[in-house]
């Protein structure tokens, strides 16, 4: 389990990417939440993804990754197996799996709202099974990291929750969603990380899915979405676009903040010149191997 697109990676030991020297430092590959760090504030996407300023999950983030991590152990089980009471036993081992990982966590969740957190979890597995029955059909993969370059040299890269393979051949990308389901702005950004899945799955097996599946558990609701190749096309070049912006930004340095109600909630408000804040010096954008971690709400959103 992989504890690590809306923050930067945890720092669970490892040096951060600001700690590491310029030969080392690893160029940023394009994610569905890097590219909406961008869109939101160039400023933020810097600081997440060039400087690496480390960022403290929060507890909703912990009881998502809790919920992910269940639900991925879940389809390794025998068909027959995933019923609701052994998917809900599955939460206390996901949690301890994940402590063991980042101890620090352990201050997030204290020993006394433990039975809390974790009844908090359960709930969201029974909610699952709402939405849909695992004992009626067989995941292909689960928690599948996914890359692909583009002709233009754009590294795009993600983690899917699930893809499912009929047994026709049509693909379906499934993703949890452990909030509650989005409003328009919200849901726009939930099927661009959906789109961008779809198009690195047209990229590197040469099939556009039939169908974007979003499981919002704590809402019971599901959003589908069927794309087709025009469209992801389309997209692609909007992630080329983006890119393009990216490195020009990089370049330069001039990673403009973009002030909105959302910097409220902001680990780094207080380093935003639009708050009356310095940034920390430019380090220069990284040359090195494309970086290999994903941010921690790749795994949780």
């Amino acid at each position: 389990m992989s504890i690590s697109e809306s923050s930067a990676p945890v720092t669970t030991g490892s040096p951060s990417q600001t700690e590491l020297g310029p030969a080392t430092r690893r160029r940023p590959a394009l994610s569905p939440s890097r590219a909406g760090d961008f869109k939101q504030c160039p400023l933020l996407y810097r600081f997440r993804a060039v400087d690496r300023l480390p960022e403290a999950p929060s507890r909703a983030q912990v009881k998502g990754t809790v919920v992910h991590a269940a639900l991925e152990t879940l389809f390794g089980l025998p068909a027959a197996e995933r019923v609701p009471e052994r998917a809900v036993d599955l939460i206390p081992p996901s949690w301890d799996r994940m402590l063991a990982e980042a101890p620090e966590l352990i201050d997030l969740v204290p020993l006394d709202e433990r039975e809390a957190f974790l009844d908090e979890a359960r709930s969201l597995v029974v909610a699952y099974y709402g939405l849909e029955d695992p004992t009626r059909f067989e995941a292909e993969s689960c928690e599948l990291r996914v890359e692909t370059e583009l002709d233009d040299g754009v590294l795009l890269r993600g983690f899917v929750d699930r893809i499912d393979v009929a047994p026709t051949g049509e693909v379906r990308v499934v993703d949890y969603k452990t909030g509650r389901a989005p409003r328009e702005m919200s849901e726009s950004k939930a099927l661009f990380q959906m789109k961008f899945y779809a198009l690195v799955l047209l990229r590197t097996r040469g099939i556009v899915p039939a169908q974007l599946r979003l499981l919002y558990l704590a809402s019971g609701i599901v959003l589908t979405y069927a794309p087709d190749e025009d469209e992801l096309l389309r997209f692609e070049r909007t992630l080329s676009a983006i890119w393009k912006a990216i490195l020009t930004a990089g370049a330069t340095g001039d990673f403009r903040p973009k002030p909105s109600r959302l910097c409220d909630w902001c680990d780094h408000k207080a380093l935003c010149p639009s708050f009356g804040g310095t940034p920390p010096p430019y380090p220069g954008w990284p040359e090195g191997p494309a970086e290999d971690a994903p941010g921690f709400e790749e795994i949780v959103e």
